[in-house]
């Protein structure tokens, strides 16, 4: 069933006080309160120099016949619907995550050259997945890869509920229909994630800057086998339930590691690169 989201007005406030969208409140003149806000006042919190911007996604414009991808790498041009939450939150991120967003939009153009604009590859499916549910994980604690992999997650976020919170786990979360479906509190978040092993960087080190040489390098994101499912809502504080162990034992997004499903190994950053 397609997700609808809730109307603008109806979101309980308390909603935007909660992971994940708490983490994007200096947006919050965009995202709460009752107005839509209109296409020239996000183009007005683009960074200076920045050559992409927002347009209104009209039947005019898109009468030009050209594919979405292909309208911002050639005349930066962001088609955004008016009025609707998945856009109005796909532009936040290209306003927090401008270099990110480019870098997929350049690979997209890359296979689209490659196998034309009527056909997908493995990689446009991986890129796409990861524009939606994308999350970008840096693992100080390698040990813990070990029960993602075998998606222990009782293991993972109750018996290791502290690495959540002492940095040996860090997060960035980048897909905008993951802060969409947030809008809704009953609904049980699963990122689709890329993992760092930062055991040999400092706790400071860019997670999203070393993501994005990793996909504009074509290293990441060319299968979406690639992408680790990550049950967001078992993070502490996300949702006010997981502090109870029965959360941790019952919640249906914990799903089983399918038979046969492997992961690729963290990628290692290191001062020098990868390890």
């Amino acid at each position: 069933m397609r997700y609808v989201a809730p109307p603008r007005g109806t979101v309980d406030p308390a909603t935007f006080g909660r992971p994940p969208l708490s983490l994007w409140r200096d947006y919050a003149d965009l995202i709460e309160g009752a107005d839509w806000p209109s296409i020239d006042a996000l183009n007005r919190r683009l960074p200076p120099g920045e050559t992409h911007g927002f347009v209104a996604q009209t039947p005019q414009l898109l009468a030009d016949g050209q594919h979405y991808e292909q309208r911002i790498a050639e005349h930066g041009a962001i088609a955004t619907r008016e009025g609707n939450w998945h856009d109005l939150l796909n532009a936040l991120v290209w306003l927090r995550y401008p270099a990110l967003k480019q870098a997929l939009n350049h690979r997209q153009m890359d296979e689209i050259a490659r196998i034309g604009p009527k056909r997908r590859s493995r990689a446009q499916y991986a890129m796409t997945h990861f524009d939606e549910g994308g999350v970008i994980v840096g693992l100080r604690d390698p040990s813990l890869l070990a029960l993602w992999d075998a998606h222990d997650w009782y293991g993972l976020f109750w018996r290791r509920r502290q690495a959540w919170l002492d940095g040996s786990i860090r997060l960035a979360l980048f897909g905008h229909a993951l802060l969409e479906h947030a809008l809704n509190p009953d609904k049980l978040l699963v990122g689709k994630a890329l993992v760092f092993d930062t055991s040999r960087v400092g706790a400071d080190v860019d997670l999203v800057a070393a993501g994005t040489d990793m996909i504009a390098s074509g290293r990441w994101l060319n299968d979406p086998l690639e992408l680790r499912p990550l049950p967001l809502a078992g993070l502490p504080g996300w949702r006010p339930d997981n502090g109870d162990e029965a959360f941790h034992r019952t919640t249906a997004c914990y799903q089983s590691r399918r038979e046969g499903r492997q992961y690729p190994p963290a990628w290692c950053l290191s001062r020098q690169g990868r390890g």
